[in-house]
């Protein structure tokens, strides 16, 4: 059964300072698990967590990972403005994008970043936007169906991203003649897998292909970017990945392919912005209506605007109803926002107990990807974000969007008199 990191009692004394709905990001939580992420891998001298800013992108939140010696791994102009902002600097900035534009390129090499290419015409346009790095990485895609076990995990081959393996001794080639000493290999294969057969398999075809590439083309190959991928059991049945099972496996497939070629001294990079952040993020509600037609709704003071995934992906978020927690499941409720599309529901024909007008309806598994992937469809205003402290106490870590913001970028004096 899942658990809220924040009982009814000391959430009820928060919603009295922040109104709903608001996302609440658990401090305690984020620094433990980043600390037994980095254990899980203290086997690799050059090891770092580079996080994905993406998954959220708030300074605050940032600050903590920097505390904890995190880097971060940024794909837009923006998300590297926020890294520079909060003190990352040079080789703690992975700049990882695709379909790259020009600013976006000038800016990295202004803040000496790592920088992963994702296609092989991306040497040229950097080489004349902003200049070639003496360190660079690039994106693999091996193509086929990604399988562990027998299992089908994924399907690179229709995935829009990286190089393929002709690409990647084609592209060091020419990258070493223009002049690069050091590479990197990045590929992400499989989105929000718990199996902890993943990432070792991951490792085992990056390591390879690092041998082969050295092999073929003599280049330096520096690190090796597990990406991202390990997931989260956003179901209440599922287990968690056991990240240092998943640390073992990664060591033995480097020890027995990566050693014995004299490539010993490979740093590893993972980007885990889900599994990092994810299960220490709440999107706290409150139940505003009830309707029963045909179905039994309850109505939330959220909609799809504070959590896409559900209305986009129909991915599963667990309910919890504060003081309920251990209530009987006799209640079929579609729980929805106030959008006006019929996909606003964060849970169809899910069992949960009685919901009250004005209880408190926590959406669990949150922090990655849910505050980040917000808009304003509807004119709806995007919520705030709350940290709770490893002390207990809370910090406003990005205030709620008010109608002035919304209309920010328009110019209404024409109809003003």
């Amino acid at each position: 059964m899942k658990k809220t990191f924040v009982n009814k009692e000391k959430l009820e004394a928060i919603v009295k300072q922040y109104p709903t709905p608001f996302h609440l990001y658990d401090e305690k939580g984020i620094r433990e698990n980043v600390r037994n992420l980095q254990e899980a891998f203290s086997w690799n001298k050059g090891y770092k967590e580079y996080f994905a800013v993406k998954a959220t992108p708030n300074p605050t939140i940032l600050q903590i990972l920097k505390e904890e010696g995190c880097g971060v791994d940024c794909s837009s102009y923006t998300e590297l403005m926020m890294s520079d902002t909060v003190g990352f600097a040079g080789e703690d900035i992975m700049f990882t994008s695709n379909v790259t534009p020009r600013e976006d390129f000038v800016l990295a090499r202004k803040l000496n970043a790592l920088i992963t290419l994702d296609d092989i015409t991306h040497i040229d346009f950097l080489e004349e936007v902003a200049g070639l790095p003496e360190t660079i990485s690039c994106r693999f895609n091996p193509g086929g169906d990604f399988v562990i076990d027998n299992a089908i995990m994924d399907t690179p081959q229709v995935a829009k991203y990286g190089f393929t393996r002709e690409q990647m001794s084609e592209g060091f080639a020419i990258l070493k003649d223009k002049g690069v000493k050091h590479f990197g290999i990045h590929a992400f294969l499989a989105s929000n897998t718990i199996a902890n057969e993943y990432y070792p398999a991951l490792a085992r075809i990056l390591f390879q292909t690092a041998v082969e590439l050295n092999q073929e083309t003599g280049a330096h190959i520096a690190f090796i970017n597990l990406s991202g991928g390990v997931g989260i059991p956003y179901l209440p049945d599922q287990q968690p990945t056991d990240i240092y099972e998943v640390g073992r496996g990664v060591q033995k497939a480097f020890e027995e392919i990566l050693v014995p070629a004299g490539m010993g001294d490979i740093a590893i990079y993972t980007e885990l912005g889900r599994f990092v952040l994810g299960p220490f993020g709440h999107l706290i509600t409150t139940a505003l209506h009830e309707k029963h037609t045909h179905k039994e709704y309850i109505g939330l003071d959220a909609c799809a605007a504070n959590l896409m995934r559900p209305a986009m992906y129909g991915a599963y978020h667990h309910i919890t109803v504060m003081g309920k927690e251990d209530a009987p499941l006799d209640h079929v409720y579609d729980v929805t926002g106030g959008l006006c599309e019929n996909n606003d529901k964060f849970a169809i024909d899910r069992k949960l107990p009685k919901i009250d007008i004005g209880d408190l309806v926590v959406l669990h598994d949150t922090g990655a990807h849910g505050f980040a992937m917000g808009y304003n469809y509807n004119g709806k205003l995007r919520s705030a974000e709350v940290l709770l402290k490893e002390d207990g106490s809370t910090e406003l870590i990005r205030r709620a969007e008010t109608p002035a913001d919304y209309f920010a970028t328009l110019d209404f004096s024409k109809w003003k008199k």
